[in-house]
């Protein structure tokens, strides 16, 4: 089997205004302090000759986390505040995104890109064991900090049995994936997630009753071509092995999958042998992923 992507407990990535705007400037636009309290932090930052965060943060008027913010708007990296937005607490990367466990995540999209993004390659699907192996977290995490480095991404919830990407992304829009394969809706089924600048996601739509047949159909492949124009990174969270085959009838398409298995949970011997399924089925696998959710 392939060389692990890693091997470490992975935790995962906001809605920046684009660079330019000094820090006194964005606390002001964002409310976090009024103008009559700019002026006394500007007094003390010059008294004291230290920077505005520094001397609001003196002043009681702000928080380190306020800091964060505003830092990460200056610098176009973009994620939430803790307890905003309809996200799942599993979302990490957009809670959490300066922690040691979020760089192990990048980590896993550096080497993405390296082995299968560099390769003009624009699709790739996330494919499990089991159902509580948390693929679907870990590819919402990874579309999260694909976003954040600029890249046009969409996430497409392919798990037309138990999908989970409406529920993490609190996503209003019922049609979806299969409502597309069906004929009865379009891409406008695709939503923009307005606290990322480039994040897009693709729910899975009405359950239907076929989903290997729907998934193996010829359209998809010409849906995924259409993805593919559009986005930097199209990204499909797939149903696990145990419940069917749609995770060979995706990745056929896509020509490659990343596993991803939960540390002290996933055999590993399932793993290996999932993954010589695939690739006797001309699948290539790009890595496996252990994680600890």
């Amino acid at each position: 089997m392939n060389q692990p992507l890693l091997q470490e407990p992975v935790q995962a990535a906001v809605k920046p205004k684009r660079g330019g705007a000094s820090i006194g400037q964005l606390l002001l636009d964002s409310g976090k302090i009024t103008p009559e309290n700019a002026e006394r932090v500007l007094r003390m930052q010059k008294e004291q000759n230290i920077r505005f965060g520094e001397a609001a943060q003196r002043l009681g008027l702000i928080t380190e986390a306020d800091i964060q913010q505003v830092l990460a708007r200056q610098f176009d990296y973009s994620y939430v505040q803790p307890g905003a937005g309809d996200f799942a607490p599993t979302l990490l990367a957009a809670y959490q995104p300066f922690g040691p466990q979020v760089e192990t995540l990048r980590a896993v999209r550096s080497q993405l890109m390296l082995r299968w993004f560099a390769r003009e390659r624009k699709a790739l699907a996330i494919v499990s064991v089991d159902a509580d192996d948390g693929a679907s977290v870990f590819a919402a995490n990874l579309a999260v900090v694909f976003s954040q480095l600029g890249e046009q991404t969409l996430l497409v919830d392919g798990n037309l049995r138990q999908p989970q990407q409406q529920d993490i992304f609190g996503l209003k829009q019922r049609q979806g994936l299969s409502d597309v394969l069906g004929g009865r809706a379009g891409l406008d089924a695709v939503g923009k997630i307005d606290s990322f600048v480039s994040l897009s996601v693709l729910g899975a739509g009405t359950l239907p009753p076929n989903p290997q047949e729907l998934l193996s159909r010829a359209n998809f492949g010409q849906l995924n071509e259409q993805l593919e124009q559009r986005y930097d990174v199209v990204l499909y969270d797939v149903a696990p092995f145990r419940a069917g085959a749609d995770a060979i009838a995706i990745g056929a398409r896509l020509g490659g999958v990343l596993l991803v298995a939960r540390k002290n949970k996933t055999s590993l011997d399932e793993v290996a042998a999932f993954s010589e399924q695939l690739q006797r089925a001309g699948i290539e696998v790009v890595g496996s992923v252990l994680h600890d959710f």
